[in-house]
């Protein structure tokens, strides 16, 4: 019993390291932005701009314009991703292509 009490403290304590922000040398939080576009097929952090699913982890296609995660700020653009409104333009013209 007390090894599983120590193990839940040990995984618990664990999980909320890998959960904070990381710190820049002077102690502040780095900034993050959400990036569009640049996630893997099962990679995406939340729910897509097309509402099809609303869970990480739930993406089908690499780099899927509607797909974000969280990037260092400023990182987006040159990782070849988009904000969210460019993002939203371009998977809507994806979807009226798709229509035509």
């Amino acid at each position: 019993m007390k090894n599983a009490i120590a193990l839940s403290a040990a995984l618990t304590a664990a999980v909320s390291l890998g959960t904070s922000a990381p710190a820049s040398a002077e102690g502040e939080k780095v900034r993050k932005e959400k990036c569009y576009g640049v996630s893997l097929a099962g990679q995406n952090a939340c729910a897509n701009i097309q509402g099809t699913h609303s869970c990480a982890g739930l993406s089908t296609t690499d780099n899927d314009p509607g797909e974000w995660r969280l990037v260092t700020a400023g990182l987006c653009e040159d990782l070849g991703g988009f904000d969210r409104t460019a993002a939203k333009e371009k998977v809507t013209k994806m979807a009226m292509a798709e229509k035509s």
